[in-house]
Parts: C-alpha cells; structure tokens; sequence
C-alpha cells in the first residue's frame, strides 16, 4: 500500500518535470521572434488608431494575437518538417530533431489557433478575430501549403500574411479598416519580398537541396538583387505616405525618410555585386529588421502623442499645459519642495 501510494504521488510531479523540459520545444514551434514582430506591428495599429482600447482588454487580445501568430508558425513547422530536415538553417527544430512529434504540433497548433480567435473575438470584435482567422489561413493553406514549394513569387503572395497585423490591431480598437492600416499592410508587403530574398540569397543552396523554389534558386541571384533593388525603391516613397498624409509628426517622416535611404542604398550595393555577395547581402537582411523596427517605433510615438493630444483636448486643457515653461515648473517643483533630496 505505501508502495503504490508513493508512486502515485510521484507520478503527476514526473510528468510535470517532462513537461517542464520539453516546454521550450513549444515555445520554439511558434517562432517567437516572427512572433514578436508580428505582435510589435499590431500593437502599434492599436496605439495609433483613433479609438482608445480598455488596457486590460487591449493586453489580452494583443496576447491573443501573439497566440495566434505563434499558431501559424506551428503548423507553418508541422508541414514543412520533411524540408526542415534538408537545410542547415531549420534542421535543429524541434520536430526534425525529434523533441516533438508531428502529431503534437499539429495539435497544438490547431488548438493555438482556435482559441486565440476565439479569444479575440470575445474580448474585441469580430472583425479583428475574422482578420486574425484569415491571416493564420493564409499563412499556414496558402503560402506554406501551396505558394512555397510551387513558385519563386512565394514570398511576394505570402508577405500578405505578415503584413496583416496592424491591420489587426486597429481593427480591434475600431473595428473597421481605414486608409491608414491600409498603407501599413502595404509598407510591410513591400518590406518583406527584400527581406526575404536577402536571406535566401545566403541560403540559396540549401533551397535547392530541400526543393523549394526560391526566387534565386529559380531566376538566379542576379535577377534577385535586381529585384531586391526595385522593391526597395517603390518601398521607399509609400514608407513616407503616414506622414505625407498627416498621420503622423515630424519624427516619424525623418525616420522613415533616412531609413528608407539606408535601404536603397544597401540593396544597390546587393544589386552591383549581382547578389553574389553574401556579406551586402547578410547587411541587407539585418538592417532590414532594424529598419521595420524603427519605422514601427517611431509610428508607435505619434500615436502616443497624439492620444495625448487627444485626451487634453477632451478635458479641455490648453497648450500651456504642455508648455515648454509648464514643464519646467513641473520638473523644478519638487527640489523647491525639498522633496527630492538625495
């Protein structure tokens, strides 16, 4: 009898321990730093729209999104194990190295998906969650099922889906879709074809190998620099269109306008070299992170002044309040007090 009863109270410890350990193979399957981009860029459609969200509930749809972003990379992993195996860069995933089972990742993925949405949903609207539904579809039946192993334009037709999170986010603070969500789809669908085919211009080999018919595998790398360079040509103006429409301050067309530069100039130096290059191209393809996350930032920081703006105007406060002069007395009142002694 002590014998049984110890093993029975073993048991849910062990089992807890084996979660334990292969929990970070989960957290792996949902490519958390895909997944914070995308959580990145649809906070900031959030915090620039012009509807104020509850904290609380904004906190748990953006964790729902995060969910359901970490949903499409599951099965994005689920079906593509078979070409994980045959390249360098993907072949110590959790499920080519057998920390986890297709059967399991597909699962959870599916469970992932399912809840995020549903989540959304109940604490937004529906029109965020149908956004959500969809781009997880996209990501997961028509870009990894259909467009990766069947045609070098698969990055282009795919970016949809990663463009979509601001889309997102704004939907769940106003529930439609206006100009200016429109025109952060499209920054981020013309970002993506350059930073992609930067990598995969690196990683031209192991496409081949595992069958996947990247554009330079497919065209050569030559037609991809090409290519690289028109995209961050045309990327370039519609970056600047938040801030040439009034959307947003002086800050963020500064950032979007030298940024945008640094990138052109960067893909010419991948398009006279005739993408053979692999350090221009590796150049490219970390600034092109960089660059995404500045552009968002700095778009983060018009929608927080504006909401300031916003909300003083609301309660009626005048611009004295905001003052350069209102906020020197403000700073000094303090030490005046003897409160601030050290």
């Amino acid at each position: 009898m002590k014998t049984s009863a110890i093993l029975v109270s073993r048991f849910p410890l062990a089992t807890q321990s084996r979660l334990a350990v292969r929990l970070p193979y989960f957290v792996t399957l949902m490519k958390p730093r895909v997944m914070a981009l995308a959580v990145f860029t649809a906070f900031v459609g959030m915090m620039v729209a012009p509807s104020r969200v509850d904290p609380l509930l904004g906190f748990v749809a953006i964790l729902a999104i995060a969910a359901g972003a970490g949903a499409a990379g599951v099965l994005n992993m689920w079906y593509d194990a078979d070409i994980d195996r045959m390249m360098t860069r993907t072949e110590m995933r959790p499920i080519p190295r057998g920390k986890v089972s297709r059967t399991e990742a597909l699962a959870f993925g599916l469970a992932l998906a399912g809840s995020s949405v549903l989540a959304l949903a109940l604490v937004a609207n529906v029109e965020a969650a149908g956004l959500l539904a969809f781009t997880i579809f996209f990501y997961v039946a028509v870009y990894t099922m259909r467009l990766k192993r069947s045609t070098p334009q698969n990055i282009v037709i795919g970016g949809a889906a990663g463009a979509l999170p601001p889309v997102i986010g704004w939907a769940l603070a106003t529930g439609d879709v206006g100009l200016e969500p429109l025109i952060l789809f499209l920054i981020i669908f013309l970002w993506t074809p350059p930073h992609f085919w930067a990598l995969a211009l690196t990683r031209a080999d192991e496409y081949a190998r595992a069958g996947v018919p990247m554009l330079p595998v497919v065209a050569g790398k030559s037609a991809t620099a090409r290519q690289i360079f028109v995209y961050s040509l045309f990327l370039l103006p519609v970056s600047i269109l938040p801030w040439a429409l009034g959307f947003t301050g002086g800050l963020y067309g500064a950032v979007a306008t030298v940024c945008g530069a640094i990138f052109v100039v960067l893909a010419g130096q991948v398009r006279r070299h005739r993408g053979i290059n692999q350090p221009a191209a590796h150049r490219l393809f970390a600034f092109s992170i960089l660059y995404l996350f500045l552009l968002f930032a700095a778009l983060l920081d018009s929608g927080i002044n504006r909401s300031t703006t916003e909300r003083a105007a609301a309660t009626g406060e005048t611009s004295q309040a905001v003052s350069p002069a209102t906020l020197l007395q403000t700073a000094r009142g303090p030490f005046q007090a003897g409160a601030g002694g050290v």
